[in-house]
């Protein structure tokens, strides 16, 4: 069995499958199809909807949970090495679903497990079951995932769900616009990714003037954790503030999607705005998750 560390382990035809999946769940939710195996949420780092998400999802499969969401109730508040935890941990659970600060954690912690590793987030590199969840959101959204135009705005540095979604769309033609402050542009190796797969893509630093065109608006957070001098956070954060009255002659099919948490990027009066997607977009997860973890465990007709 494999494990899920980026986007990249999986095909577009993999990815193809996994929504399919999703939508069967969706469609109908409690699937007792676990009921013989154990799965470890470990998380390193403070989580509300991709592990309450992730634990429901593993309910409404029939496993059974064990894990932390608190390092401080664990041995590694004793010292205990990275290493030792996921092999201990390896030894209790079938799978392992793990967030983390450190990049590159997770791709180490697959490497030494005896069981398949999901990654739940590995500092600013990658979260690919909330690309997944994503794409599930713009395909029930849009009707399809080719040949869309999508707006990214925020922190593009440090988002590891903007990584993730942007490497996943690679495989379907979209054009892409990146709307962020030069301290939060998207990094250069995602650039020469895009070039490398023939991507168009366009820099911005204003919002406002370019939203008219676009299918999908996905908002970012500045995430405060990922700065060491607090002033620079403060100088940054509300860079950008989408507002109900910008929407106004955007496409009528247009949705605006964000992966939360929200610290008001996008003000409270477009959550009552019809393009507004981003609660709905977190329920999709927990049909993303249970299709994902289905995936690796070898089921892929439900």
């Amino acid at each position: 069995m494999k494990s899920l560390v980026s986007i990249n382990d999986l095909s577009k035809l993999e990815i193809e499958s996994i929504l399919d999946m999703a939508a069967g769940f969706e469609a109908a939710t409690n699937r007792k199809l676990l009921g013989d195996k154990v799965i470890a949420s470990i998380f390193f780092e403070p989580s509300t909807r991709t592990r309450l998400s992730f634990e429901t999802a593993i309910n409404r499969l029939g496993a059974r949970v064990i894990g932390f969401s608190e390092v401080s109730n664990t041995s590694v508040s004793k010292g205990e090495s990275l290493k030792d935890t996921i092999k201990m941990i390896s030894n209790y659970a079938d799978m392992i679903v793990m967030r983390h600060p450190l990049e590159g954690s997770v791709r180490y912690a697959s490497e030494i497990s005896a069981a398949p590793v999901i990654n739940a987030g590995d500092g600013s590199n990658q979260h690919p079951t909330q690309t997944l969840l994503d794409l599930y959101s713009i395909v029930k959204t849009q009707g399809r995932l080719d040949s869309l135009h999508i707006t990214m705005v925020g922190d593009l540095k440090y988002g590891r769900t903007v990584h993730s979604l942007l490497m996943a769309m690679s495989h379907f033609n979209p054009v892409f616009r990146f709307i962020a402050p030069k301290a939060m542009a998207l990094p250069d190796e995602y650039k020469k990714y895009l070039k490398s797969k023939n991507i168009s893509f366009e820099e911005h630093v204003d919002l406002v003037s370019n939203i008219g065109d676009t299918d999908i608006i996905y908002m970012t957070r500045v995430q405060k954790e990922r700065f060491s001098e607090p002033m620079e956070y403060e100088k940054l954060k509300h860079t950008y503030i989408l507002r109900n009255a910008m929407l106004v002659n955007s496409k009528p099919g247009m949705k605006v999607l964000h992966p939360l948490p929200r610290v008001g990027e996008i003000a409270e009066d477009v959550d009552n705005n019809p393009k507004a997607y981003y609660f709905e977009q977190a329920r999709n997860g927990v049909f993303a998750r249970m299709a994902a973890i289905c995936y690796l465990f070898g089921i892929n007709n439900i």
